[in-house]
């Protein structure tokens, strides 16, 4: 098997179960249905309010499928609460107890600069205003609680809390994650005093790191009304529309119970975009190559990530807006350039994109639904990659002339000659912008991107990514067949998965092996604890490691008995991959993490192309001039059949664009795979 072809260790449930997957994006709501050996597949435009939008796509779906919501056996849920709250700042009001002397750890953070050569540069303004930040009267070290605290000077501030109206507390002691006595009564006593959301920073992060950990605990406790709220009403709306309580994706890439979420809401942060990459994950093979980079451009923005080994890459080093956000995590980087974002020109005269979008509504000027701002979709609409006769979604209709109207108005401003000059610069800004996302997870990090194959998903990312490997010199692209909704599908085929760590602080030759298999005891259990099927899950230990006097570390595998010299091993070959060399130093052992993993199972789906697949020819321009282009039916391709640009295969969710220099060729399953192909002759054969 080859690096691009479909997965051939996915099988069927084995239990003929009919679920569904609902992906909220920043504009539109995807959903994917499994029943039988079927796929059914609906977009709708996202609502303000997640839940409702999230019904309509449950309800559209089934509506196509033939049968009731109350058919449904599984319903899992990606969704953008929290990152919404986190970019728009309309969380809780939240307030933070911690250690006396600490009250700025928040303000302060760390010495690094956002932008290293932005004079004016600006830190974002913590979650919780000074005013609402407490201070205790405690002292604890590493070796343990050296001052208790006073149960009743915690009561004092419960008062004043109270008083305030405060919506969430985040508590955080010095020193918390090696000896959490002090925090414990805090919180408990806050708890008894309080009926508001109440995160501690021992049950949030149990980790060194006092700013990052602080963080942390007050992002839990900033989100978790929002998500309590909005998990609720969807759990109660889907019972009510007969549909199964609602599995949430979390950022790690594993599905939850809704009630395990709602109590630990920073888990669900980049939960879409962590979707996405399960999906590509899941439906794609990565034999044969370094890896995946997948690509998912949506309406908002466009996400990329690296799958190795089969594999998602994890991170617990990223941030939101500034924020730094310590759990496990899916390692997306995100950029604010997808179909709906707006473009303009900044005051040297140079054509931007983004980070604003136009969003579900108005949404760009193609929707006719009011908007005026051209967007990347229009362009695409110009250059006539998107036909006037396209139904976005499968039902949304275009109106041309308004893309055109709000191009020239660009093209006005920036000096162009006309609307498809100012179509072409927007596309060109685009891709530019994506492919040195693209570089930062590969070329930046050591990986050759012409080893990988490029996985494009999302409304949008096929589209735009043979320009993309164009540009990288990357010559396979894969476009799974629900591309247009593959992190709906993703969630589909996603694990359950549960995370715990605790910074343990060891040279590693001198560390206590009986010591630290007495944390991971402790670890391993709290991750069952959580699991629905403890019996069925799969458990992985792991190490966050340094050499002596470094500030980072890395994270590698540790044996179901802890063998100090197997993990000074594979420390030494994973710095050596990271960094391009190793060295003689003591290692530290820093944190050590449990994963339990309950595997889930990818939905069987039969794809029968009737090969009645040409819709007609339109003009089409590409970087090369214009072009006439054969349009095709994608979802009609003849399992077999290979397609030579230029083309266009239109599905009812995204759009593939095939340049003159590349030719695809359909797999068994659907999966279109884009080569270059730049002595093939035009057109379909």
């Amino acid at each position: 098997m080859t690096g691009g072809e479909p997965r051939a260790d996915g099988g069927a449930t084995g239990d003929g179960e009919t679920r569904i997957g609902v992906d909220v994006g920043g504009t539109f709501t995807d959903v994917a249905l499994s029943v039988d050996d079927r796929l059914v597949t609906a977009k709708v435009p996202t609502t303000d309010d997640q839940h409702v939008g999230v019904l309509e796509g449950i309800d559209k779906a089934c509506d196509r499928a033939g049968i009731a919501p109350s058919e449904i056996d599984g319903f899992a849920h990606a969704m953008t609460v929290s990152v919404n709250a986190l970019l728009e700042r309309d969380g809780a009001k939240t307030a933070l107890v911690t250690t006396e002397g600490f009250r700025d750890v928040l303000e302060i953070g760390r010495q690094d600069r956002p932008d290293l050569y932005d004079l004016e540069a600006e830190k974002p303004d913590p979650l919780v205003p000074r005013e609402l930040r407490f201070e205790v009267d405690e002292r604890a070290t590493t070796e343990g609680v050296e001052r208790p605290v006073d149960a009743d000077a915690v009561r004092d501030i419960a008062a004043s809390l109270r008083e305030r109206e405060v919506e969430a507390v985040a508590v955080c002691l010095l020193h918390a994650y090696a000896d959490p006595d002090n925090e414990r009564v805090v919180a408990e006593t806050l708890r008894e005093e309080l009926a508001v959301p109440i995160s501690a920073s021992h049950e949030v992060l149990a980790e060194f790191r006092e700013f990052e950990r602080t963080s942390t605990t007050a992002a839990d406790a900033y989100l978790r009304p929002a998500i309590d709220g909005y998990v609720g009403r969807l759990v109660e709306k889907a019972d009510a529309a007969g549909a199964p309580e609602p599995w949430i994706m979390q950022a790690n890439g594993g599905i939850a119970d809704s009630e395990t979420v709602r109590e630990r809401a920073v888990t669900t942060t980049l939960s879409g975009p962590a979707a996405g990459v399960v999906g590509a994950s899941a439906t794609v093979d990565d034999a044969d190559v370094e890896g995946l980079v997948t690509f998912d451009m949506g309406g908002t923005s466009s996400d990329v990530s690296l799958v190795r080994d089969g594999r998602a890459e994890r991170t617990t080093d990223a941030e939101i807006d500034g924020l730094p956000i310590r759990t496990p995590m899916v390692d997306v980087n995100t950029v604010g350039a997808g179909g709906g974002s707006v473009t303009w020109v900044d005051p040297g005269g140079a054509l931007r994109v983004g980070p604003e979008s136009a969003g579900a509504d108005p949404g760009p000027a193609c929707y006719g639904r009011g908007g005026t701002e051209p967007t990347v979709t229009d362009a695409a609409v110009a250059l006539g990659y998107i036909g006037p006769d396209t139904a976005l979604g499968g039902e949304l209709t275009l109106d041309v002339d308004a893309a055109r109207d709000a191009l020239e108005g660009l093209a006005d401003e920036a000096g162009l000659g006309d609307a498809l000059e100012a179509a072409r610069g927007v596309y060109r800004v685009a891709n530019a912008t994506m492919t040195r996302t693209i570089r930062s997870v590969t070329v930046e990090r050591g990986h050759d991107p012409r080893e990988f194959a490029l996985v494009a998903f999302g409304g949008a990312g096929p589209m735009h990514a043979a320009a993309l490997a164009d540009s990288l010199s990357v010559d396979r692209v894969v476009v799974p067949r629900p591309s247009g909704v593959l992190s709906a599908f993703g969630l589909l085929a996603a694990d359950e998965s549960y995370d715990a760590a605790r910074t343990v602080g060891a040279e590693l030759r001198a560390a206590d092996p009986a010591e630290l298999e007495g944390v991971y005891d402790d670890l391993v259990a709290d991750v069952l604890a959580d699991a629905s099927d403890p019996d069925a899950a799969r458990v992985e230990r792991a190490a966050d490691c340094r050499y002596a006097g470094q500030s980072f570390e890395l994270t590698v595998a540790v044996d179901d008995e802890f063998d100090a010299a197997g993990v000074a091993e594979r420390f030494h070959d994973a710095h050596e991959r990271a960094h391009g060399y190793a060295m003689d130093e003591s290692i530290e052992i820093v944190t050590l993490r449990a994963t339990a993993t309950v595997p889930g199972s990818e939905p069987t789906v039969r794809y029968d192309g009737a090969g009645d697949d040409i819709i007609g020819t339109r003009r089409v321009h590409f970087a090369g001039g214009a072009r006439s282009a054969t349009v095709f039916d994608r979802d009609r391709l003849a399992p077999g059949a290979t397609v030579s640009g230029p083309a266009i295969l239109e599905q009812a969710e995204s759009t593939t664009v095939v340049p003159p220099a590349w030719a695809g060729n359909v797999l068994a399953d659907g999966t279109l795979v884009l080569t270059r192909a730049s002595d093939t002759a035009e057109g379909h054969r």
